[in-house]
């Protein structure tokens, strides 16, 4: 029995992580050696799609924006979860139907909560 210090089967996942470190460090390196760097005044405004930019680039958005993005990425979830489930509901038996009620219940409570604070009109 010998006494290693990483397992042998860690030496492949080393080597990968090692690379990607150095592969990264190196583009980086190349790229900012050999760019060609002429900053003026068109380069630095703000782009908007060909427009002339209206407003500051650093403006302000409602906090309703964040909260409906949450819930948007929130259900996302829930319909990524719901998928699988469905898929093997038939091996899972019981427990995973109660398992789903609580998910589905809990998003529920999440759900009325966000709509008895306004959350989900955009504009009033």
């Amino acid at each position: 029995m010998t006494s290693q210090t990483i397992p042998q089967e860690y030496l492949a996942i080393l080597i990968l992580i090692i690379f990607g470190i150095l592969f990264g460090v190196v583009t980086l390196f190349v790229g900012r050696f050999f760019r060609l760097s002429r900053p003026y005044h068109e380069k630095l405004v703000a782009y908007e799609s060909g427009n002339e930019p209206t407003e500051a680039p650093r403006m302000r958005f409602s906090v309703k924006f964040y909260l409906i993005a949450i819930l948007f990425v929130v259900f996302d979830v829930e319909a990524i979860y719901l998928y699988p489930w469905a898929i093997v509901y038939d091996r899972l038996g019981l427990f995973a139907l109660v398992e789903m009620m609580l998910f589905i219940g809990l998003l529920l409570v999440g759900y009325i909560y966000a709509w008895k604070k306004e959350i989900l009109q955009w504009e009033k």
